[in-house]
């Protein structure tokens, strides 16, 4: 195979067609959604006070099991992830004006859940080798105004978070934890997620468990539970208190899960375990194939954390290639991997924060009498997430495909047959 002509120049792909595409729901999800469907309660919310406010039997169900599984004493289900972000942001008690220093390299809903409280996002660079949020630079954007850290877990693993909680306990901060893209990954021996204040987990279509849309949100506080509860379903139609505190953010919103949707999740969760150990093999056998190619770095799994895999991400030397990402990517998709070049957009980059445009066009909420700092974004922010998204890193989306040990070997085999003809690339 090593002498094969390469697709990029004309030559037969090595992976004919597409791989198979990862298919999660099966005999199990139907019958629980067939059941809530012939019951005739798809949603049992009431946004007033009285027994509807926690929702239906379903949600119930799926939360106390939730809770269970992961460990904490309160679970609370959503319709999407972005809610759930949403919510933790708002259970906290930010002020306008507040800061919350988070990672650019994540989706863009963990930074504008701070803005929809009229926050501010403030992005601290990332760890080369997690790509999670760097507490040594996290420590060094503490002010005053800083309300909380909002962590991610990007990719399937867990960030430090020990590290972070020390820096929260200094400084009396909050910490969150967007663990979206890590449901069952491990960290000092307990679920990523729950050494946060807040915690929680994304269930759309892509992720280790879905139910088409929602999410999770655990915590072992007692009042944050409350104030989630509350946020979800209209709290400002619950709330029953003079106290200014109490009635701090008690904007509420119909970020209910409906019975459908909680009656799948709850099977989805109960599989968990054997979609981890999936991802742990295909992420095994990458390595055990991968790790000999000179210039290619597998994925580092941080001292005391597991990983599950969500994103297989890698990072480039190319000094020592000697051809760059973008050449390497066009061989490995024309031999029909599906090589991912981006982990995420650097959101510090996006023009929404370049701007500082978000509610009307004006600036606010950073052109305004709470936003006290002289808050920049643009190149240069995070020069680690900057290089990574601009030239380094190389992924492989596990999550979207089967990928039994066939198909595993054969990623493996067309990454060998281009890397045994890089001086074509290189011309």
């Amino acid at each position: 195979m090593s002498n094969s002509k390469l697709a990029v120049f004309g030559g037969i792909p090595f992976i004919s067609g597409p791989l198979s595409s990862f298919q999660s729901i099966g005999e199990d999800e139907v019958t629980a959604a067939t059941e809530v469907i012939r019951g005739g309660i798809l949603s049992a919310y009431i946004g007033a006070p009285g027994p509807g406010f926690m929702g239906g039997e379903k949600v119930q169900q799926f939360e106390a099991q939730a809770a269970d599984y992961f460990g904490v004493k309160h679970a609370i289900a959503v319709n999407s992830w972005t809610s759930g972000l949403i919510a933790s942001v708002g259970a906290i008690g930010l002020e306008p004006g507040d800061e919350v220093i988070t990672t650019p390299w994540t989706m863009a809903a963990t930074a504008t859940a701070i803005l929809h409280w009229n926050g501010i996002p403030i992005f601290a660079d990332i760890d080369p080798d997690s790509f999670n949020i760097c507490p040594k630079s996290v420590e060094k954007l503490v002010t005053k105004k800083t309300k909380a850290i909002f962590a991610v877990d990007i990719f399937g693993q867990s960030a430090d978070m020990e590290a972070l909680r020390a820096i929260a306990n200094r400084h009396g901060l909050r910490l969150l934890c967007d663990t979206a893209q890590s449901p069952g990954a491990l960290y000092e021996n307990a679920y990523t997620g729950t050494f946060a204040d807040i915690g929680g987990f994304s269930l759309n279509y892509h992720k280790h468990i879905h139910c088409g849309e929602g999410g999770v949100l655990v915590t072992n506080d007692d009042n944050l539970a409350r104030r989630l509860c509350l946020i979800r379903n209209h709290a400002e139609a619950v709330v029953r208190t003079e106290d200014i505190n109490e009635l701090s953010n008690m904007l509420g919103y119909n970020f209910r899960m409906g019975e459908i949707e909680a009656a799948i999740a709850s099977v989805q969760l109960s599989k968990l375990q054997g979609r981890v150990e999936s991802r742990q093999r295909i992420a095994s056998e990458l390595n055990e194939g991968l790790n000999n190619l000179s210039g290619l770095n597998t994925p580092k799994v941080s001292l005391g954390a597991t990983h599950v895999y969500y994103v297989y991400g890698m990072t480039l030397d190319i000094d020592t290639i000697g051809v760059s990402r973008a050449r390497l990517v066009e061989a490995l998709r024309a031999e029909g991997v599906p090589a991912l070049v981006v982990g995420y957009q650097n959101l510090h980059m996006l023009p929404m924060f370049r701007h500082k445009i978000a509610y009307g066009t004006k600036g606010f909420p950073w052109n305004s009498p709470y936003c006290t700092s002289d808050i920049q974004y643009g190149p240069g922010l995070c020069p680690t997430a900057e290089k990574l998204h601009n030239e380094t890193f190389l992924g492989i989306n596990i999550c979207m495909n089967e990928l039994p040990p066939e198909d595993v070997a054969k990623i493996v085999e067309t990454f060998h047959k281009v890397w045994t003809q890089l001086d074509q690339l290189k011309s």
